[in-house]
């Protein structure tokens, strides 16, 4: 499995402002530049760094592979930096959920490819319908860190470092 399959991957992107997007109509997840309305997550990359966003979720794992396990919507990604998006539009009891196709994916990642070249790790499990920040157990923090080295965010808010 090549997480950096180039025919899941969209060309770089630079711009300051934009989303992360899901229609939820069986179609791969994708950036978007121009109708905030659509993005589930915005990504907010004030240093206008080259960002590749590869879609995960119906190219790199197709929804007849990994039947019953999951995987994330798709990642941003620069030479340093990984970040591993989940973008969902339910109202409620959606974060177990979400985070179980996080874990899931990093573990395929990580069966997969070397993590150790990238040195901003993150996994943003962003809602639509929970746009502001929602605040993580310590213990679910300091777990997932210390099992994935990767940090983890619930918000619909994605800040390029």
């Amino acid at each position: 499995m090549n997480f950096f399959e180039a025919s899941c991957q969209e060309p770089p992107l630079n711009a300051a402002l934009f989303g992360l997007c899901d229609d939820q109509n069986g179609t791969k997840a994708y950036t978007n530049t121009n109708h905030p309305d659509k993005w589930i997550a915005t990504v907010k990359n004030e240093r206008n760094v080259k960002l590749v966003f590869t879609a995960i979720d119906k190219c790199i794992i197709k929804d007849n592979e990994y039947p019953r396990r999951g995987r994330c919507d798709g990642m941003l990604t620069t030479a340093d930096l990984l970040y591993l998006v989940e973008l969902n539009n339910t109202p409620k009891d959606w974060l177990s959920d979400t985070i179980e196709q996080l874990e899931s994916t990093i573990q395929f990642f990580m069966d997969n490819h070397d993590l150790s070249s990238f040195k901003h790790k993150k996994a943003f499990a962003c809602n639509k319908k929970h746009r502001h920040f929602q605040e993580i157990d310590n213990e679910l923090n300091l777990r997932f860190f210390r099992k994935y080295r990767f940090r983890i965010d619930v918000q619909a808010e994605i800040i390029v470092v």
